[in-house]
């Protein structure tokens, strides 16, 4: 079946704009980055004075009567797996773009700085089970199918299982990828399955959060309101114009992030964070300059 006229005209908007945004900001901090698997032989050539006397190969050397060396080169091929989560709370929020079309978007452009770069990109789509995995290929038609599967796939779950995803994730990469894993993060009893998934791969945590996950909106709400889990269903009513449950919310919020953060800490690892209305390039690009500043100290 086609796809509708407005989502290709989505796809066709957002292939643009963000190819553009990669090649001007984000693919030259990509490049300098994510590094391939390490170093690679390329070639034999002739001794020349100041090489390396543990670069000499001795069966070519001994063939041929002079010395010759072995030439390495950096390996710059890289796995990029984009890991996005369509759970039920994507949906939802006050923002007026869902976390669902902003984590599309990030893919975007994740995607094409991977391509840009050479190197091969996968993505894989998840709630509480893997929804849909495309293996890591190379290629513009690869890539606008990434995109097309980031904006119109519909998942068949509500929930979230980071620990059970992580766990797939890990088993399905067999060999050392960048892992961006796009999330609300709104879950529990992941910390071990990413800690295991960061010892074998680079994750990246991108953290897409809607403005009331943090706060309830500002004065003038009134009565009691009804706030629905997207995920289960369940449903709690909130005295919007009581302060000490406004401030209770925004404790238990910020009590979670505290919790989030830590964990990333703990694991070193550099997470980017974005809400929905954000410029979404300037973190990203924020994230490639830090760790390229400190793989130059």
């Amino acid at each position: 079946m086609a796809a509708p006229a407005d989502l290709i005209r989505k796809i066709r908007r957002i292939e643009i704009t963000t190819r553009r945004a990669v090649l001007d900001t984000l693919a030259g901090g990509y490049h300098s980055v994510f590094k391939g698997r390490g170093m690679a032989f390329s070639e034999v050539r002739p001794y020349q004075p100041g090489d390396e006397i543990r670069s000499i190969d001795w069966n070519v050397t001994a063939r041929m009567g002079d010395p010759f060396v072995k030439v390495f080169a950096e390996e710059r091929e890289l796995t990029a797996l984009i890991a996005v989560d369509r759970s039920a709370s994507q949906d939802v929020g006050l923002a007026p773009k869902v976390k669902a079309e902003v984590a599309a978007e990030i893919a975007a452009l994740l995607v094409f700085s991977a391509l840009e770069n050479g190197d091969r990109a996968g993505i894989l789509l998840f709630t509480d089970r893997v929804e849909r995995y495309v293996p890591p290929r190379r290629g513009r038609k690869h890539g606008l199918r990434l995109i097309t599967e980031a904006l119109a796939f519909q998942p068949s779950g509500h929930g979230t299982d980071l620990g059970l995803i992580l766990g797939d994730l890990t088993r399905l990469l067999r060999r050392r990828a960048v892992v961006f894993l796009v999330s609300d993060f709104l879950a529990e009893g992941y910390e071990t399955a990413l800690a295991v998934c960061a010892r074998r791969h680079d994750v990246v945590p991108v953290v897409v959060t809607d403005p009331v996950e943090e706060a309830l909106p500002p004065a003038g709400l009134s009565g009691l309101w009804p706030v629905t889990d997207a995920e289960t269903g369940r449903t709690v009513w909130i005295d919007a114009s009581d302060d000490r449950a406004r401030a209770a919310w925004t404790r238990a919020a910020q009590e979670q992030r505290d919790r989030r953060d830590k964990l990333f800490r703990k694991l070193s690892l550099d997470a980017v964070r974005v809400r929905p209305g954000d410029d979404y390039v300037a973190p990203l690009a924020a994230l490639f300059r830090a760790r390229s500043r400190r793989r130059a100290a």
